[in-house]
């Protein structure tokens, strides 16, 4: 464990306290928007919105941080920020006040993720990245079981009672940012003053290397059609499960995330992260056709559930392991943060088409149509050449 540093250990904490609260109401949103009276298709719209808002956020943030050459303000800005936002929607029920919060939760997440994101590969050598993005987010993930599992016990006792939860999820956020005060970052040196700008030109873009410009094509196209988590709750909820048991699946699905990330993170080390990335892929599409078919077995869907943690595993921590890996250091933030913004672009794309195929077609429809552009994407990965092979870091 001598890869896991003390601001490693800091910052996963940090994340595990935010992901407490983020995580005790991701279940619960959905089904508070549609008791007061949103259809699946502004969910998806909304959803969108506030996913494209952080992105297009992490790629402005990420670069000025590499610019001014500092992490801790923006990672201790962007925890405050989201730890406020969340209890702001249960104040007003209309689609405006809820994409404010939802909003401003957002920013405060594209205010942290690159910043913390450079912090975690800078502390990391080139060897050991997936196995402490992998650590990070096996603690993050924690979080992510303990959340639901304390809107579980409140719901059981409380039932239907949304708006006390979400005014809760304030405490182990204001948790999280007190947390931020423990870190000890190395300042890099600040770039020459530039204009940092919201839609950049994407000049990153034209010094970055072709393995980074492949990988960063067949993250968005994926981007496209993977839509917000909210619809597989809701597809759950339309099979007729309880909230109780929908609860209970999606505590199981965050403890199978935890538990296999950093051990996917180990395996990715030894074995390149595009092996693990690639059966990430597979296990997705699994899940999504399994998920297109109509039954109501709450058995299936806890073994799509527990595929879908896997797929996670192989999935979010390796991707940016995988980023830090064909990016100069110096540009680690900036890198991210670009990949971040074109995908919010998508998403925003994604969730709103999502909610707009469920409304008029179906499910079945919503769900198959992502499981074969996965298909396609886990192709492209696989016979591309720029992909091959290891890419080595270049530390300058």
């Amino acid at each position: 464990m001598k890869a896991i540093t003390r601001a490693i250990w800091i910052l996963s904490l940090i994340s595990l306290f935010n992901d407490v609260a983020s995580e005790m109401l991701i279940p619960i949103m959905p089904l508070y928007l549609t008791s007061i009276g949103f259809s699946v298709l502004i969910i998806g719209i909304l959803e969108g919105i506030a996913e494209a808002i952080a992105g297009l956020s992490k790629g402005y943030f990420g670069k000025m941080s590499d610019h001014i050459g500092k992490r801790t303000p923006f990672v201790r800005w962007g925890y405050g920020l989201s730890a406020v936002a969340k209890p702001m929607i249960v104040f007003i029920a209309n689609p405006f006040w809820v994409l404010l919060g939802r909003t401003f939760d957002k920013i405060g997440k594209g205010l942290r993720t690159g910043a913390r994101d450079a912090i975690l590969s800078d502390e990391s050598a080139h060897a050991d990245r997936g196995k402490v993005f992998g650590f990070h987010r096996s603690m993050d993930t924690i979080g992510a079981a303990i959340g639901p599992s304390i809107a579980l016990i409140f719901l059981y006792t409380h039932p239907e009672n949304y708006s006390t939860l979400f005014l809760f999820s304030i405490f182990p956020g204001i948790v999280a940012v007190f947390l931020t005060f423990l870190i000890k970052e190395n300042k890099a040196e600040p770039k020459p003053a530039t204009q940092v700008r919201l839609f950049p030109k994407f000049d990153y873009w034209k010094r970055s290397s072709a393995a980074y410009k492949s990988l960063v094509v067949a993250l968005v196209f994926f981007t496209l059609f993977n839509s917000s988590d909210a619809f597989l709750i809701l597809k759950m909820k339309e099979s007729g499960m309880s909230d109780m048991t929908l609860i209970g699946i999606y505590i199981f699905y965050n403890l199978v995330y935890a538990l296999t990330s950093f051990p996917a993170g180990i395996i990715a080390d030894k074995i390149g992260v595009k092996r693990i990335f690639l059966l990430g892929l597979l296990i997705f599409a699994f899940v999504y056709f399994g998920m297109s078919a109509h039954q109501s077995n709450s058995y299936v869907y806890l073994g799509l559930l527990f595929c879908y943690g896997l797929f996670y595993a192989c999935n979010e921590g390796i991707s940016k392991a995988w980023v830090s890996n064909i990016c100069d250091k110096k540009d680690t933030a900036t890198a991210i943060g670009m990949l971040s913004g074109l995908q919010s672009i998508a998403t925003l794309i994604a969730s709103s088409l999502a909610g707009f195929i469920w409304y008029k077609f179906g499910s079945f429809y919503t769900f198959a149509i992502t499981g074969v552009a996965a298909i396609l994407v886990l192709i492209y990965i696989a016979f591309n050449k720029s992909l091959s092979g290891s890419v080595i870091h270049k530390e300058k």
